[in-house]
């Protein structure tokens, strides 16, 4: 009764899809999971997040109604409803994914999973009683935690991570937030759009310093228009809570300084969960605090597998998920296609929103490649400014010998929505000019990649 197929651990997307489809090609599975199915992205990151984002723009909106012709009298918001409504949905998705599992007949074992030699996991249920579980495969799939900085000690009641910038009880009026990547700069977005005086640290050159340049200063800007003070080359040395306020002393390039503040929110990145798991024990090698794999994510021990943010992928929900799928599908036997890193769309959901994939300007041009850029603004888009949103771009990079395109990035409304024609298109291995040649719906916001195409060949028509 306690032998499986696979057994995996952790109910995350990549665990839950990885179960599901292993149950689909006929393997007996099951998934231990300590908490709520779903992992960090459905309960306490992507889905929770945005929730609460669509209400931060909805409000702005109503803010701006006059600006859309219309009258909209006392606006104000509920941030109770806001946290309850980001809850609710959370909890919805957690129930979808309960009976997913339970519709493709994966067991799930609730409780803590330790693996151990001879493709055996050990795991401790709320009781304290320990089982023993056997399977021909097991697969990692813990996931990652909030990364703790030394000179930022959470209390979680003043200083504290993203679980808890979920679900506070009360505005506060002043939030320093440490770190600029998605995470930090889409709670920032959420937060000063509701009236918080936000305060955004990072210890990199530029926010969202993962992306392109130039995407990076068009998105501080707009942080700049809406009262959010930027602080880039900036580094906590030290913190402290006093009278119920968290005091920092910074570094910047002017030099050190104290800021105080009602909350502090530290997004500095994760760290894998594989601490306490039974690594050591099996002997799976870890390099650079991330478990290692093979292309198709078999550790260096042979039955033992690791997909998600345990490994050396990008930390991405739809990453895990594609990770999850290719694993079981190998171990099932079937030509499982090893997965493009370099193809890994990038979506960050800020006003305005960010998406990207592939190699930036910067790295094309490292690489050595002679390079064609097209560049298009949504100020140039009918569909922009009927909608109200014409700030932002999207810029292709393309290959100007072949005409591959090498990538894109895009800041404005609804990018995240419009990357996947580009993720598409370099999975296909079309070229610049056969994107420029694909007719393209008129009015909308992805006009601007056909758009961004043609100015890439000196053929743009409409700037």
């Amino acid at each position: 009764m306690n032998a499986f197929d696979i057994l995996i651990i952790g109910s995350g997307p990549g665990g839950y899809v990885a179960a599901i489809r292993a149950a689909q090609l006929g393997k007996k599975v099951a998934i231990i999971e300590r908490d709520a199915l779903g992992g960090v992205c459905l309960n306490w990151g992507c889905i929770p997040t945005k929730a609460l984002l669509k209400s931060a723009q909805v409000y702005q909106y109503l803010l701006e109604a006059e600006k859309y012709g219309l009258k909209a009298k006392k606006v104000e918001f509920d941030f109770e409803k806001i946290i309850h409504r980001s809850r609710n949905i959370a909890e919805t998705m957690n129930k979808g994914i309960k009976f997913l599992l339970q519709k493709n007949k994966v067991q799930v074992i609730e409780g803590y999973g330790k693996i151990k030699p001879g493709r055996r996991v050990e795991v401790t249920n709320d009781k304290g009683e320990i089982i023993e579980y056997k399977a021909e495969h097991i697969i990692i799939a813990t996931g990652g935690r909030s990364k703790p900085l030394a000179s930022l000690a959470q209390d979680n009641k003043i200083i504290f991570d993203y679980k808890k910038a979920l679900s506070l009880d009360t505005l506060p009026e002043k939030m320093v937030i440490v770190g600029a990547g998605a995470i930090g700069c889409e709670f920032a977005c959420f937060y000063q759009s509701l009236g918080v005086q936000v305060i955004l640290i990072e210890y990199a050159n530029r926010i969202v310093p993962n992306e392109d340049a130039e995407v990076s200063l068009l998105l501080e800007k707009s942080f700049s228009k809406m009262g959010i003070q930027v602080l880039t080359s900036t580094r906590v040395i030290t913190s402290k809570v006093h009278n119920k306020r968290a005091v920092l002393l910074i570094s910047t390039a002017k030099g050190e300084e104290e800021i105080v503040a009602d909350m502090v929110l530290s997004a500095a990145g994760i760290v894998a969960n594989i601490d306490n798991i039974g690594l050591e024990h099996v002997g799976i090698e870890i390099k650079e605090g991330k478990i290692k794999t093979d292309a198709y994510y078999q550790t260096n021990i042979e039955g033992y597998y690791a997909i998600g943010d345990v490994t050396t992928g990008q930390s991405l929900a739809h990453v895990a998920s594609a990770e999850g799928i290719v694993c079981v599908e190998n171990i099932a036997g079937y030509r499982a296609v090893p997965i493009n890193y370099n193809n890994i769309p990038a979506c960050t959901y800020t006003f305005p929103e960010i998406a990207s994939v592939g190699y930036t300007e910067q790295k094309a041009k490292e690489m050595g490649y002679e390079i064609l850029i097209g560049k298009f603004p949504f100020s140039a888009s009918g569909k922009a400014q009927a909608a109200g949103h014409s700030d932002g771009f999207v810029k292709i990079i393309i290959d100007k010998k072949y005409g591959e395109i090498f990538g894109a990035h895009m800041i404005g409304f609804n990018v995240t929505e419009m990357i996947a024609e580009i993720v598409l298109a370099r999975h296909l291995e079309s070229t610049g000019k056969e994107i420029l040649n694909a007719v393209h719906p008129h009015p909308t916001m992805s006009e601007a990649i056909m758009e961004a195409t043609a100015a890439a060949y000196g053929e743009v028509i409409h700037l």
